[in-house]
């Protein structure tokens, strides 16, 4: 934990007083070990950063006085469009779009997407949730990626992509391709990351009808974890 986050609905004393007794207080006393009248470095959920000191450290919880006036990073310049991964992968490419910054995460369907992922419990709100918190307190981040689903893969690229990149390059990452993604001007966009095998004919076919142009990571062939993060840190 490089950030301890906290919540509006946590049990405020008043305005800067907070108590907790909860997981977050466990890991202050049995991983951190601090004393009364130490500082962490704590944010708000959606908003400022800043200093918690510890005003009372019990084993029934910790009370914190807050300080947040420092602003979140800045959010990474591309918005990311994912071919829904197999739920174990998944959890993991949340924390990795947490950490990198990213702003909007859009999960979308594909041929090579098996209908039983889109049934995952970690689909739900509170899962996800759970999965960015995990990578935003590793990045010291307070702002939480928007997870949009999409679940027809056709209506979104036709109805929704055009609108979505808003003038934005439109990128999506296909070995073999002329350009290379890292060549690209520095400028946000929004890059398309396919399924493991990569995006079917007919679905590259459609993308770069609509809007998308193809680029390329490298030589080699990526799994889609190496790949978004790939990605990402050519951003």
């Amino acid at each position: 934990m490089n950030l301890l986050l906290l919540h509006p609905d946590d049990h405020w004393l008043d305005d800067r007083s907070v108590h907790l007794d909860d997981q977050r207080a466990e890991h202050i006393r049995t991983v951190l070990k601090p004393s009364v009248g130490d500082a962490l470095r704590a944010g708000m959920v959606g908003g400022q950063q800043g200093r918690a000191v510890i005003t009372s450290l019990t084993s029934e919880g910790v009370c914190l006085q807050v300080d947040l006036q420092d602003p979140p990073p800045p959010r990474h310049p591309f918005d990311i469009v994912l071919a829904l991964p197999r739920p174990k992968m998944l959890r993991r490419l949340l924390r990795t779009v947490a950490e990198f910054g990213v702003a909007n995460l859009h999960l979308i369907n594909s041929a090579r997407v098996e209908k039983s992922f889109w049934q995952s419990p970690l689909l739900a709100k509170s899962s996800l949730e759970e999965a960015l918190l995990a990578g935003m307190e590793r990045a010291s981040d307070t702002l939480m990626p928007v997870v949009h689903q999409h679940k027809r893969f056709r209506p979104f690229v036709e109805d929704r992509l055009v609108e979505l990149c808003d003038g934005r390059p439109c990128l999506v990452a296909q070995m073999g391709s002329v350009n290379a993604l890292r060549d690209r001007s520095p400028a946000p966009a929004v890059v398309l990351v396919g399924p493991e095998g990569g995006f079917v004919p007919f679905e590259l076919d459609l993308l770069q009808r609509v809007i998308a142009r193809p680029v390329h990571l490298g030589s080699r062939t990526l799994s889609v974890d190496t790949a978004l993060t790939t990605v990402l840190a050519q951003g």
